[in-house]
C-alpha cells in the first residue's frame, strides 16, 4: 500500500466508470479522463493512475464500460470522501436511477489506508463485491498490487491470480 505524503491524510483506492456518453464527442473514455483530471484538485490529490480497460456490463445495461482505478490521497474520512465523490459524479451529469444501469460516472471506494469503515448500508470499506470484479482487481493490480483487503487479508495480486487463473474442467467418461 502507498503511504500518505501528509500523516493526516489517507490514501484510497478508487474504481472508475463509465458507459453512458454525456454528449457524441464525449465518450466514457473522455469521461474517465475528466473524472482523473477532478481528483488532481483539493481536497483530492491523485497519486496513480491505472490503464482505462473496455468490459462487458453487468446486468440490464448493453453498453460496454470503460474502466479504471485510481490512488487518491485525502484528508477526507471515508463518508466526507464518499460526498466528495458523488459530488463529482454529479457534476458529469450522474443521476442515480436503477442498480447496474447505464450511467456517465461510477465513482467507488473500493479499499483505504485505514483499513475497514462501515456506516451502514451506505459505505463500507473494502468494498463488500471489489475482489469478485475483474474489472476492478485488474486495474487496481496495476497500480496497487501488495494492497491488502483488511478482510480478506489477501493482496490485490493474489486476487488478481485467483480470478485469472484457469479453472478446472468436469471430465465426463465417454461412453463404453
Amino acid at each position: 500500500m502507498t503511504k500518505a505524503s501528509d500523516p493526516g491524510n489517507h490514501i484510497y483506492a478508487i474504481a472508475l466508470g463509465s458507459n453512458r456518453p454525456l454528449a457524441r464527442h464525449f465518450p466514457p473514455r473522455a469521461i474517465l479522463k475528466a473524472a482523473l483530471g477532478r481528483l488532481k484538485e483539493p481536497p483530492f490529490k491523485l497519486v496513480a493512475i491505472a490503464s482505462i480497460i473496455e468490459t462487458r456490463p453487468i446486468g440490464p445495461s448493453r453498453r460496454s464500460y470503460a474502466n479504471c482505478a485510481a490512488l487518491v490521497e485525502s484528508p477526507l474520512p471515508p463518508f466526507a470522501m464518499l460526498q466528495a465523490l458523488q459530488g463529482v459524479e454529479l457534476s458529469f451529469g450522474r443521476r442515480r436511477a436503477r442498480r447496474w444501469g447505464e450511467r456517465t460516472l461510477d465513482l467507488d471506494i473500493i479499499l483505504w489506508s485505514g483499513g475497514r469503515f462501515a456506516r451502514g448500508r451506505t459505505l463500507q470499506i473494502p468494498h463488500p463485491q471489489w475482489h469478485r470484479r475483474l474489472f476492478v482487481v485488474r486495474p487496481l493490480a496495476e497500480i496497487a498490487p501488495h494492497w491488502r483487503d483488511a478482510t480478506l487479508g489477501r493482496s490485490v495480486a493474489a486476487q488478481l491470480a485467483r480470478l485469472t487463473r484457469a479453472k478446472p474442467v468436469d471430465h465426463i467418461p465417454a461412453p463404453l
